[in-house]
């Protein structure tokens, strides 16, 4: 089975695919929405990931975007992807070490304090 990343289609089905014109995919590629792989001889070679980004530039274009802000747009999707990858290995991160600091036995020399959290401007109803 091969991956999504895995570049097999020529311009002419990716353009099909994707229910696009293969110069239009030129265009994209010139103004950097989506980089095919090259073949040795420099034929364009598209992935399903490829064509699944050209979906999501005929959403963006459908809704009034220009091409520069779908590029945008795009960035800021990728952006968001990475910061939610990096949040889930934070989480687990801190989750294995509240765990760890469970699994411990309670130090002997640490006195427990006890605070309240005071909201300023805020009165308390009593």
């Amino acid at each position: 089975m091969r991956s999504q990343e895995h570049a097999v289609y020529v311009i002419s089905v990716a353009a099909e695919l994707a229910g696009m014109h293969p110069q239009t995919l030129r265009i994209y590629e010139r103004r950097g929405l989506v980089q095919p792989a090259r073949t040795q001889g420099g034929n364009r070679r598209y992935s399903d990931v490829d064509i699944a980004r050209l979906h999501r530039i005929s959403e963006l274009a459908a809704e009034g975007m220009n091409l520069e802000g779908i590029r945008r747009v795009m960035a800021l999707e990728l952006e968001v992807e990475r910061l939610g990858a990096e949040n889930d290995k934070l989480r687990t991160v801190a989750a294995n070490a509240i765990a760890e600091a469970a699994r411990r036995a309670p130090r002997r020399d640490l006195v427990p304090l006890n605070q309240d959290v005071t909201v300023f401007g805020v009165q308390r109803k009593t």
